[in-house]
């Protein structure tokens, strides 16, 4: 963690008039991980808070919606799926020069490597069913009860997604890449008819934006809900498939060649049969397609870190531009997925 580079007395009196029960003084430590919006951990008399923001600088359209991760989190405080309390939504840019939120801090353990190294087999398998679980309840908001019937445009969400993440990759783009044309053009051939389905989706489902109980495999809080809208379910699923294909060790956190029966992780379609079972559902027809999307979004997404490293706005610079390196890859592993559909 590195100190935060804000305005501290500005927060406290911000705090002081929004937060109830909020006493300072604070002390402010930066979180080294994520690359889309800064987040800071908040010490203070009455408590530890978090505070997401929008960063600096000049953003694209619709991204880093702190607004929209502090209306589902606080709607979804009402079910079953763990999120963080909520306390207080800044949209006056003059405190800090950004849109923040302020929640509370949860203690809990947060899994970078999905191999779980110094786990038993019998652990990871509850972890790897909670984080099953957890992505069913999601799937599961009444989403008129929760308020959040309008939190997502209308109409087929992958047609709505593919074309939203292609401008977006597009606008920052700083080298052409054969494989993503190929893809984006596959893609928009090959989307689903309309199957009716609408939950909320919450766009980046993977085991290190969990937090964990200290004791126990259960999930207390989903974290990071910047992509959350609603959508089709089945592009949650495959983005976990995704990221279990993808190499293992800090870069890549994947399981690509991992003896996950040894380990006691779920191979791709355990875990696929048990959120059907959890779901009602019978199975799912080309999977496939979902898994390609997964792939094209998170090399638009990472091409975005990347332009905004070159553009001096990232989080993290040095860690943004090692990611941007990987959108080729993802492109790459985008096609290979069109393969098995």
């Amino acid at each position: 963690m590195s100190t935060s580079p804000f305005d501290i007395l500005a927060v406290e009196n911000w705090m002081t008039a929004h937060v109830l029960g909020f006493r300072g003084p604070i002390t402010v430590e930066k979180f080294t991980t994520g690359q889309s919006n800064p987040t800071f951990r908040l010490t203070a008399a009455s408590g530890d808070y978090v505070l997401r923001r929008k960063p600096p600088g000049q953003l694209l359209k619709s991204a880093h919606a702190v607004d929209r991760e502090f209306r589902v989190q606080r709607a979804l405080a009402q079910t079953t799926v763990p999120v963080t309390r909520m306390h207080a939504l800044c949209e006056d840019e003059s405190v800090i020069g950004s849109t923040f939120y302020v929640m509370d801090y949860v203690a809990g353990r947060n899994f970078v490597d999905p191999r779980l190294p110094n786990f038993s087999a019998a652990d990871r398998r509850g972890l790897f069913d909670d984080m099953n679980r957890v992505l069913a309840a999601i799937h599961s908001v009444d989403l008129n009860a929760m308020g959040l019937s309008d939190y997502g445009p209308q109409g087929n969400y992958y047609r709505r997604q593919i074309d939203r993440w292609t401008k977006q990759y597009l606008a920052s783009e700083t080298d052409q890449l054969s494989e993503m044309d190929e893809l984006i053009d596959w893609l928009q051939a090959n989307v689903p008819s309309d199957d009716g389905r609408v939950t909320l989706v919450h766009g980046d489902y993977r085991i290190d934006n969990l937090l964990f109980a200290p004791d126990r495999p259960k999930c207390v809080a989903v974290l990071d809900w910047e992509l959350s809208t609603l959508g089709h379910p089945f592009s949650d699923l495959a983005a976990v498939i995704m990221q279990w294909s993808l190499p293992p060790g800090d870069t890549g956190r994947g399981l690509a060649g991992i003896d996950r029966k040894a380990l006691g992780i779920p191979e791709d379609q355990a875990f696929i049969d048990s959120y059907c079972a959890r779901m009602g559902l019978p199975g799912i027809d080309r999977f496939g397609f979902y898994l390609a999307f997964c792939f094209f979004r998170m090399a638009s997404i990472l091409q975005g870190v990347k332009r905004r490293a070159l553009d001096g706005n990232a989080s993290n610079p040095e860690r943004a531009l090692e990611l941007g390196e990987f959108v080729p890859a993802f492109a790459q592993g985008g096609l290979r997925a069109t393969n098995s559909v």
